[in-house]
């Protein structure tokens, strides 16, 4: 059995891996553009809130109804927050995610590299043989001769 041939189960591992890892990529894609689509919501409500909140003012408004609408911006900007410390997590998350998976892309490509080399190698070493084997022929037919 050749090395190339011997190596093929190393390299479907390697190959494996590196899928895995691009699902991984993909899925940490979805959860930072589903954060991010959060975020973008929540900051569109609050300022819809704060124009709202603005225009109440502006026309008049009681203390308790002030009080609640400010209990409530106040509550907005901490959800807006938290989201955000979301958002940047995921971005971290998928970062290091396409980084393992680059890691294994590189891996299995360096597999790939050295079978084929084997490959190579062995492909000239049986070239080699055979004009080996073809010239002894050669040189036995003129012997007999």
């Amino acid at each position: 059995m050749s090395r190339a041939t011997r190596l093929q189960p190393v390299r479907n591992l390697a190959d494996d891996a590196e899928r895995k890892a691009a699902l991984r990529v993909a899925a940490a894609e979805r959860v930072q553009h589903e954060a991010e689509g959060k975020l973008a919501d929540l900051e569109r409500y609050a300022d819809d809130y704060q124009r709202q909140y603005t225009d109440r003012v502006a026309n008049g408004i009681g203390v308790t109804e002030l009080r609640d609408y400010q209990a409530f911006l106040a509550r907005l900007a901490e959800a807006v927050r938290q989201q955000r410390a979301i958002v940047s997590r995921t971005q971290h998350d998928c970062a290091a995610e396409r980084l393992r998976w680059q890691e294994a892309a590189k891996r299995s490509k360096a597999l790939d590299h050295v079978a084929d080399q084997w490959r190579n190698e062995e492909r000239c070493a049986a070239d080699r043989q055979e004009q080996r084997e073809i010239d002894e022929r050669a040189l036995r037919g003129r012997v007999e001769r």
